[in-house]
């Protein structure tokens, strides 16, 4: 089967569809395309993860390349290394997909995703790869500190606010609470406890019926559901009703305009949002440009424009400020800070 770039990546039935063979001929293809010299790597917590980065590495080797290999971390975290090492990086995920699914999305240096002629290339480059032999020597590093510093230094106290984390078994499990707990927020944590076949089964962003129960039996402020790499977020209030990404971009719209924050006084959405999210940022005097769907169109539009703020209903967000991609942890942190900000539940 020749798998090609979606919205996100290329993705399949992980070692029948997305085989290693495939993988390591993505690996000559990524640095035959863009180039020799270091990438990065990471996973999510998907039991097929590290067979798929062993042969995905391999094929960087072969090709030129050398890898560093990230281990287990958020989608956003590889790219805020790729950001910040200007390198270029590829995760190893299938996001809200169920574990016998994995993928590949692919980061230019600097953290940004890939023009589609870029993609269209390696597509080619993948077809001409032949088969690759042997393995990959691969330098390791933590990422994960340096994330959540990055994150959370100069974002507000949350002493006290009660929130439910769902962090389906993914690769949030450990990454988000670390963040919440460190800002004194009092979390309460449920799903994550990843066993490589756990991720996204019945929970998170797709599922939050259980979060949406715990967070009115706890009592809690909110609740947070991340996908299984951790670059989307959905929310629970505190009656338990979700609230999806169009609300999310009106009420931090309005915040970061408040804060003088909101260059041009315009966000993007794509053209899935609601037309009531249109409307009420027009009550704001905030424009919204519509862009194809998909977070990296969005970000497409953003760097463009130069616009602070843009996403999808889905719960992708971006915050130019922090990162060029959906980042779920991002997203939580600034919600969080805005109903802290307004006095107001979310």
């Amino acid at each position: 089967m020749t798998l090609r770039f979606g919205t996100d990546g290329v993705r399949g039935v992980a070692l029948s569809e997305l085989t290693t063979d495939y993988a390591g001929r993505l690996g000559v293809a990524v640095v035959v395309v863009m180039g020799p010299g270091p990438w990065l790597v990471g996973r999510d917590t998907r039991e097929s993860g590290p067979e798929l980065v062993a042969a995905l590495a391999a094929g960087i080797t072969a090709a030129g390349g050398s890898v560093i290999d990230a281990g287990m971390l958020p989608t956003p975290a590889l790219a805020h290394l790729s950001q910040v090492r200007v390198l270029p990086a590829a995760m190893v995920t299938a996001s809200h997909n169920p574990w016998h699914d994995n993928g590949v999305k692919v980061f230019a240096a600097g953290g940004s995703k890939l023009p589609d002629a870029t993609e269209r290339a390696i597509e080619h480059a993948v077809h001409d790869a032949g088969a690759v032999a042997g393995t990959a020597t691969t330098e390791t590093f933590d990422a994960t500190d340096d994330y959540v510093r990055h994150l959370v230094q100069g974002n507000a106290r949350l002493d006290g606010l009660s929130i439910v984390l769902d962090c389906v078994n993914g690769a949030m499990s450990h990454v988000a609470p670390t963040a919440f707990t460190a800002l004194g927020a009092a979390v309460r944590v449920i799903h994550a406890a990843p066993d490589g076949r756990n991720i996204n089964l019945a929970c998170g962003s797709t599922h939050p019926e259980e979060l949406s129960r715990t967070v009115v039996e706890q009592g809690a402020r909110m609740g947070v559901a991340f996908d299984g790499d951790g670059d989307r977020a959905i929310f629970v209030d505190h009656h338990g009703r979700v609230v999806n990404g169009d609300a999310v971009l009106l009420m931090c719209a309005r915040q970061l305009q408040r804060e003088g924050r909101l260059p041009g006084d315009a966000i993007v959405a794509t053209v899935m949002s609601n037309i009531g999210l249109e409307l009420a940022l027009r009550e704001s005097g905030i424009g919204l440009v519509r862009s194809a769907v998909g977070d990296k169109y969005v970000m497409e539009e953003m760097l463009a424009r130069g616009l602070a703020l843009g996403g999808e209903q889905s719960g992708h967000v971006i915050f130019s400020d922090y990162l060029f991609t959906g980042d779920g942890l991002c997203t939580a942190l600034n919600v969080l800070r805005t109903v802290v900000a307004t006095g107001r539940t979310l």
